[in-house]
């Protein structure tokens, strides 16, 4: 039986998400930009009309405003993201369970064998287009082929709302006359090297002398080379939150800070994202893990392990330990990163005293009731609603 696989790929996702619960966007230039005051001052998706004018996604916001004056800047909501993403994956799942979520806006369907419940490839895929737009208010692409890399390929191939079949037998026609830049997989550099060999489109290195591919490339080039000639044998892989192994949070400072009173607002932020990501996945972690990265690009990273939580408090008070331990004011931090891994079927707490076991179970259920009455407001009202008070002084 021939393989069909499906890559659903969202049309500017985030700022179509902000589209469904704010009219006055739809039929304007709009996008989701991070503050341009920022080093994060950039365009994180734009919607179909902004990229008539040339908008394009990680343009800087003052660029992307002299292209298009008026242009509707939006601030990023990555909780609201993230949970029209179930809703789309959701709703994938129905079709077949076995489903690759690739990113926040993509998956891999394997729909093979499918035919006597939706029909033919092309109708399945209208199908499934049709569902997304009529129920979620979002637009997607959809890639039809024999395995994942021409899947991929597919998709982006029409955008938005397109529906391409790139089969085995279409490859000398569709894929080998792109240029290899298009090619997923290929980085910015790669395309470079590749070009400064001669090698400027697919077909020409579909073509070229796998070994001295290889070792040009290494044990990537292999698989880039196969990759080239349509072959994929790389199965789709279901995931669910099972499989999480970390959940991780960072970011890039406006200006490198040497006061950590800063720092510390800064990781109370992203540990009550983080928290409230853990909750969300009924996942508990032991092991909390803070990344610096100074100025001059020097990492230093650090971890500690606590009692099993996925507690916002717990969580930034373990970070804020790591934080004071490594912190040097002589040398300015640029970025910022936490993460909460080591998780358990069983979250049991550690073992404790009888009297300590009774403090610590007062503390940790306010703390609870606290998170979980922050997370029912923000579920329902959006994650910008209630914060804490010192995430608001900043």
């Amino acid at each position: 039986m021939q393989k069909v696989i499906f890559l659903i790929d969202m049309n500017a996702f985030f700022i179509s998400c902000e589209m469904t619960r704010n009219d006055s966007l739809i039929g304007m230039p709009a996008a989701v930009a991070g503050d341009p005051k920022k080093r994060t001052g950039i365009i994180l998706a734009a919607n179909y009309e902004a990229r008539s004018c040339g908008v394009k996604t990680a343009m800087v916001v003052h660029e992307a405003l002299k292209l298009c004056p008026k242009i509707v800047l939006v601030p990023p909501d990555h909780h609201f993201y993230g949970q029209k993403s179930k809703e789309v994956m959701d709703l994938l799942s129905n079709y077949t369970p076995i489903m690759e979520q690739n990113s926040i806006d993509e998956a891999w369907l394997d729909m093979t064998g499918t035919e006597g419940l939706f029909g033919k490839p092309l109708e399945a895929a209208k199908r499934i287009m049709d569902e997304i737009k009529d129920r979620l208010g979002l637009w997607c692409s959809i890639g039809i082929a024999e395995n994942k890399f021409l899947a991929k390929m597919a998709a982006e191939m029409k955008k938005p709302l397109g529906i391409t079949e790139l089969w085995e037998r279409d490859i000398p026609k569709k894929l080998w006359p792109l240029p290899v830049k298009e090619m997923y997989g290929i980085g910015g550099k790669s395309a470079e090297k590749l070009n400064h060999t001669g090698i400027r489109t697919i077909g020409e290195l579909a073509r070229f002398d796998v070994n001295l591919f290889v070792k040009a490339f290494g044990k990537s080039g292999n698989e880039i080379y196969l990759h080239a000639n349509g072959i994929d044998n790389s199965p789709v892989i279901p995931r669910n939150a099972d499989d999480m192994k970390s959940i991780g949070r960072s970011t890039t400072m406006p200006e490198d800070i040497s006061d950590i009173e800063k720092a510390k607002i800064v990781l109370m932020e992203l540990a009550d994202d983080i928290g409230m990501t853990a909750r969300r996945h009924s996942k508990k972690g032991r092991t909390v893990h803070i990344t610096l990265k100074y100025s001059d690009f020097k990492v230093v990273t650090r971890q500690t392990t606590i009692p099993a939580t996925s507690g916002t408090k717990e969580i930034y008070q373990a970070g804020c330990i790591l934080l004071e331990q490594n912190w040097n004011r002589l040398h300015p931090v640029r970025l910022i990163g936490i993460s909460l891994s080591g998780f358990h079927e069983d979250n049991s707490s550690d073992q404790l005293s009888f009297f300590d076991q009774m403090e610590d179970n007062v503390k940790n259920e306010k703390n609870e009731r606290i998170d979980e009455a922050m997370d029912k407001i923000r579920n329902k009202h959006g994650s910008g609603v209630i914060t804490f008070a010192a995430l608001v002084k900043k």
